[in-house]
């Protein structure tokens, strides 16, 4: 184990939220609902949604927002590691590192606060779909504003390492 690991210890983040999705089948194959406003805190309420794909032993991540909370929806067709590093001084799981297997296995929705470090590998053999609403729009009204991301994918000794 490396010093940067040490650093964050194995549990559950204040304010992730990690709720099942329900898949309703029938004959003609399944639906899912993603979110509902009457779900939802208005702090969290998305302002636009987008769908990425992610090939079979990629990851994305990990990076952090400042102001951003997103709301992924890992559905399938592959399944996906989700890493969660709280960083958020005074948060009552500062310093907790969290790890979530979600996808087609474990159809779940994910929400992830500013400051908590994020990352997620496809660990299937499919292609992986994922779904995010996050509550700020991508570079802002018009994209016209500096996106709201803070990357540590290529920092050396990085405290934020995928296994």
């Amino acid at each position: 184990m490396t010093e940067n690991k040490a650093a964050f210890a194995k549990g559950k983040i204040h304010d992730v939220v990690v709720k099942p999705l329900a898949k309703y089948l029938d004959e003609r194959g399944w639906l899912a609902e993603l979110f509902r406003n009457d779900e939802l805190e208005p702090e969290v309420m998305p302002v636009m949604a987008y769908i990425s794909m992610t090939q079979p032993g990629v990851a994305r991540g990990p990076h952090e927002h400042v102001d951003q909370t997103d709301y992924f929806c890992f559905i399938g067709p592959s399944n996906f590691k989700v890493y969660l590093w709280d960083a958020r001084e005074g948060s009552l799981s500062h310093g907790v590192r969290q790890v979530i297997f979600a996808g087609v296995d474990n159809p779940v929705m994910v929400i992830v606060p500013p400051g908590v470090v994020h990352a997620y590998k496809n660990i299937g053999i499919d292609n992986g779909i994922v779904f995010n609403a996050p509550n700020r729009l991508y570079a802002g009204e018009g994209k016209r504003s500096p996106v709201d991301e803070i990357r540590h994918e290529e920092a050396a000794g990085s405290p934020y390492p995928l296994d």
